[in-house]
């Protein structure tokens, strides 16, 4: 997540890493932060320090960048998720990494949703928020689906309706452009957004499950609807 965040062009502040690391696997890691102060001790006293047990034993502060606008984002773009009020960090990095592992050219946030540069959210997306063009967007539902549509998107809204059009839909994988909106956990995209969007989307469900967690429906969503000419 380090070295993703160095590629990324973030830029270093201080490290915090066990001695083993020092002269093993964190030796690039220091050489590429240059001149900035590394801590270290040992893993229980760091351990005690920060709260948690280190994953793989090093942090690193780093200066935030700024955030870019939506319309620098979606300039080439094809295949955007966007998120609606996600709350839940885990979920915010679970997305992302799907959204990198298959394909997505970006993610664009509603103001609610959680920071994508949480820790948590980058721990569990592996650093690829470093990696996938993000923005916030600008004014709530529906004006964003607007925004959207200006832009040349057809937008799919993933949603528990029986008003909607199957997943592998030849309309959906033939889009020049296309938006896939995610809603928050729980209460699901609002209705104004719902009745925005081009279409409605459901993933087909079995045994009476009715609905999967937003970053395993991400993930479903964005291998059915990725661009087809990766």
């Amino acid at each position: 997540m380090i070295r993703r965040a160095l590629d990324a062009g973030f830029e270093p502040m201080s490290l915090l890493m066990e001695r083993k690391y020092i002269d093993g696997q964190g030796s690039d890691i220091i050489a590429r932060c240059g001149d900035v102060p590394v801590y270290t001790a040992a893993s229980e006293l760091l351990t005690k320090l920060t709260g948690f047990k280190l994953t793989q034993g090093a942090l690193c502060a780093m200066r935030r960048k700024s955030t870019p606008a939506a319309d620098e984002v979606l300039r080439g773009a094809k295949r955007v998720a966007v998120l609606e009020d996600i709350m839940n960090q885990t979920n915010i990095g679970a997305i992302f990494r799907s959204a990198a592992a298959l394909g997505f050219d970006a993610v664009l946030l509603t103001r609610p949703c959680s920071d994508p540069l949480y820790r948590r959210s980058i721990r569990v997306s592996m650093g690829t928020v470093f990696q996938v063009p993000w923005a916030y967007l600008e004014g709530g539902s529906p004006e964003y689906i607007g925004y959207l549509h200006d832009r040349g998107f057809m937008t799919a809204a993933m949603a528990l309706r029986r008003d909607t059009m199957p997943i592998d839909a030849p309309e959906l994988r033939s889009a020049d452009k296309l938006a896939v909106i995610l809603g928050t956990e729980g209460e699901g995209l609002k209705d104004s957004t719902i009745s925005a969007c081009s279409c409605t989307v459901k993933i087909p469900m079995y045994h009476g499950v009715d609905s999967l967690n937003v970053a395993a429906a991400s993930a479903v969503a964005f291998w059915e609807l990725r661009r087809r000419d990766l």
